[in-house]
């Protein structure tokens, strides 16, 4: 970061939700690093955001790759040493119907926990030095009103498995991280929360599970933007459907089954730490 310039990390920047979402916060005179795993699609979104005026660097990860999460954070923290906003926004969807299709990510992780849960706290993690030396600083972890416990003599679903039930265990497993951060942050100045953009946008994951969106992807762009540099964010640890503070799961605040998923999570990160 040079002076007050501020800098945003968007994750899943190519496509629906995290394209509208860089875009806009370009838009705005902040510098966007665009995550993304496809090359064309990424070189895209930042030339779209340099010939709007706004500033754009571009950086290639497979989320589904632990080791690639880990070499994302070593790139970014290089490239700028004080970060602003981190909005961990990328994700997979449950999947087409019937959604039995069971699939694992490179480290053998069920793909969905992997991604949507996992990949965030790896990359969160390894990026809260920079955070915390950019502070003011905001962390927007992009959750869904779908939530459900993970069942932890069975993380990775190998009995029974469902992929809509896999996303919204990896969702519930957000936001309670969400939470636990946000204790753990308590004497910095970096915010976090977990917000619930928009019910069924159109995106990818949402024609791929075969239902009609209700609405655009640029209607999860405010919601998104009240934590990221909005009155929202101005608290920590709360979980936001739409703009407004509302409850998570009941389970995601019972402290037994927060310590658990914590040393769960310690345990598959702890060779990438």
């Amino acid at each position: 970061m040079v002076g007050n310039e501020r800098v945003a990390l968007v994750t899943g920047a190519t496509a629906g939700l995290g394209r509208e979402v860089a875009l806009a916060l370009a838009s705005r005179g902040i510098r966007v690093l665009a995550h993304g795993r496809d090359v064309a699609r990424l070189e895209a979104v930042g030339a779209e955001v340099r010939a709007a005026g706004g500033q754009a660097e571009t950086y290639l990860a497979d989320l589904a790759d632990l080791a690639q999460v880990r070499t994302l954070a070593q790139r970014v923290s290089a490239d700028h040493p004080e970060l602003t906003i981190l909005v961990n926004n990328a994700g997979v969807g449950g999947g087409p119907p019937p959604h039995k299709k069971r699939e694992l990510s490179t480290d053998g992780y069920e793909l969905r926990f992997a991604v949507n849960y996992l990949a965030p706290v790896l990359l969160t993690r390894l990026l809260l030095p920079q955070l915390i030396a950019g502070a003011p600083a905001r962390v927007v972890n992009v959750g869904s009103v779908g939530q459900a416990p993970p069942d932890f003599d069975d993380i990775h679903m190998e009995r029974r498995y469902d992929g809509a039930d896999a996303y919204f265990r990896s969702k519930f497993s957000l936001a309670a991280f969400t939470f636990d951060l946000a204790d753990e942050l308590q004497a910095t100045d970096v915010h976090v929360n977990c917000v619930h953009p928009a019910n069924f946008m159109d995106t990818y994951q949402v024609r791929e599970a075969g239902i009609a969106p209700w609405t655009s992807a640029a209607a999860g762009v405010e919601p998104v933007l009240n934590l990221a540099i909005g009155r929202g964010g101005e608290s920590t640890g709360h979980y936001f459907d739409g703009t407004r503070s509302k409850r998570a799961h009941s389970k995601t605040y019972k402290k037994a089954i927060r310590q658990e998923l914590r040393q769960v999570t310690e345990d598959l990160l702890v060779e990438f730490l």
